[in-house]
């Protein structure tokens, strides 16, 4: 069975806003063959809105094509339903619906820019790490 991982918005919003950097290299590489990307329907929703909102657009892709981007990734990743809430866990309730998705698809990863939301997840077994650990992780995988 593969790792499960979630990816957080701001890593997503990275990736959309500049070709360069880890965030891109993460996402521009999805499906991976030895990760499984997790989501929700209320991650999804959250996607939409970041995403396409007017401050982010970049001038690089438009409405559709960022809105047909998540139609893809909706596509390719791995769908849970969430049963339980462990709210109020983190400090900000949206990264607790992250936390909460993780959970529920027994992912062993939440990558992410802002570790220190996260702090705190351990015990349910759950590492936050950045894209550019990710990345490493990877690259230990395939070699």
């Amino acid at each position: 069975m593969k790792t499960r991982i979630v990816i957080d918005t701001n890593v997503m919003l990275s990736a959309l806003r500049s070709s360069k950097g880890a965030s891109y290299a993460l996402v521009s590489q999805l499906p991976l063959e030895y990760f499984q990307v997790a989501l929700s329907v209320p991650l999804y929703t959250e996607y939409q809105d970041v995403l396409t909102r007017d401050e982010h657009m970049t001038g690089a892709s438009s409405k559709a094509e960022i809105l047909q981007f998540l139609r893809y990734i909706c596509g390719i990743t791995s769908h849970h339903d969430i049963f339980f809430l462990w709210r109020p866990w983190l400090s900000d309730p949206k990264d607790d619906m992250v936390l909460e998705l993780a959970v529920a698809s027994s992912s062993r990863y939440i990558v992410t820019h802002n570790l220190r939301d996260f702090a705190n997840i351990d015990t349910f077994g759950i590492e936050a790490i950045t894209p550019g650990r990710f990345l490493e992780l990877l690259k230990g995988k395939t070699s």
